[in-house]
């Protein structure tokens, strides 16, 4: 019996979470996993934040992660990433976007935008893979395929092939965007 494993994608409304999550869900599939994809959504369509849980396992019964049971956490942006902190199991890990996208309450002035947070989820015993996804994903042809190049760092802590990632990529983005998210994928599981 395999456990059940957890992966929270975590961002602002508008990033890709939901293709990123859609991605997952295919690959998992080929590979014959029971799976449960399910999204929690704040104020999506106006920068709020955005959470999706997917979770795969031999038999998965729901599809919500508690605080402790993530895996992986998945952030497009720091922010959102030290908010869901706690969701996280001991040993589990954080693959972050070091992009910074201000909240409301720091765009009218009511708050400050937190210095230092992947050092300092670090501090706190966290694992952190904090990288630069957005100059990856413009390299790749678009700012948009954050989401893509996020995928393609977290592929890396999987044993499923390069094939069989780009496979489901393949069935998750229109054609003529093919080439430019293969290209963001490759660059975010090389980085």
């Amino acid at each position: 019996m395999m456990e059940t494993k957890n992966i929270m994608i975590v961002g602002v409304g508008g990033q890709g979470s939901l293709l990123a999550s859609k991605l997952l869900g295919r690959l998992l599939l080929t590979r014959g996993y029971d799976i449960k994809v399910s999204e929690v959504h704040g104020m999506s369509q106006r920068g709020g934040s955005v959470v999706t849980y997917v979770r795969f396992g031999d038999k998965v019964y729901s599809p919500v992660i508690d605080k402790g049971q993530a895996d992986y956490i998945v952030s497009f942006e720091l922010l959102e990433a030290a908010r869901w902190t706690e969701y996280l199991k001991p040993g589990g890990k954080i693959i972050v976007n070091t992009q910074q996208i201000n909240p409301m309450p720091v765009i009218i002035g009511a708050a400050e935008y937190p210095e230092n947070l992947a050092e300092k989820m670090a501090a706190a015993g966290i694992d952190v893979d904090a990288f630069d996804a957005l100059t990856l994903a413009t390299q790749a042809g678009s700012a948009k395929a954050v989401n893509i190049v996020l995928m393609g760092h977290l592929s890396r802590n999987f044993d499923f092939t390069e094939e069989e990632w780009l496979q489901a990529i393949a069935e998750s983005v229109p054609p003529k965007f093919l080439e430019l998210n293969k290209t963001a994928f490759s660059l975010g599981r090389n980085a």
